[in-house]
């Protein structure tokens, strides 16, 4: 996906849904804040999206411009609603949005999470697409190890996961040889 392609896609679920925010919580999230993202982080083809004030419409996006809707086979990409629970996120990460808003937007405000805040809810998440994705981040010096450290630490997880997620921060920043 590309960065006007998110764009449009924020355009069509702002109008669908009624909604001049639209909150983008999965991996193409990462084109708010990095809208030239190395080729490997834009590979989805799929945005995960909720209308902030009417996330009860989250269905309503996903009916309309979702997988397998005729808006899908036209462009080539989709949105998936859902809800804001979907991702397990830190505390403050509402506070970290980063907004998307231009002439492609036409007036809806697309909130992207904030890198760190994304990585954190894709090593929550674990499995091999995400585990690759976050090494990603980190070889291409989008993610800092301290950061996303603290950010572990307000996160809501179960000791064993805690753990879990510290070991998988872990292996994307090795240690530096002297």
């Amino acid at each position: 996906m590309t960065r006007s392609e998110l764009e449009h896609l924020i355009r069509a679920a702002g109008a669908i849904a009624d909604d001049r925010e639209i909150v983008v919580i999965g991996s193409q999230s990462v084109l708010g804040q990095f809208p030239d993202a190395p080729a490997a982080l834009r590979a989805s083809m799929e945005a995960d999206v909720y209308p902030r004030n009417r996330p009860e419409h989250a269905d309503l996006v996903d009916g309309s411009i979702g997988e397998g809707s005729r808006f899908h086979e036209q462009f080539g990409y989709y949105a998936q609603g859902v809800g804001e629970t979907t991702a397990t996120l830190p505390r403050g990460w509402r506070d970290r949005l980063v907004p998307v808003n231009n002439a492609n937007t036409r007036g809806i405000t697309g909130l992207c999470l904030e890198v760190h805040d994304l990585a954190l809810s894709k090593y929550a998440a674990g499995r091999e697409k995400d585990l690759a994705f976050t090494a990603v981040l980190a070889r291409h010096g989008m993610t800092r190890k301290e950061v996303l450290l603290q950010r572990a630490a307000q996160t809501r997880l179960a000791p064993a996961l805690r753990n879990m997620v510290k070991g998988r921060i872990g292996r994307d920043f090795p240690a530096k040889r002297r």
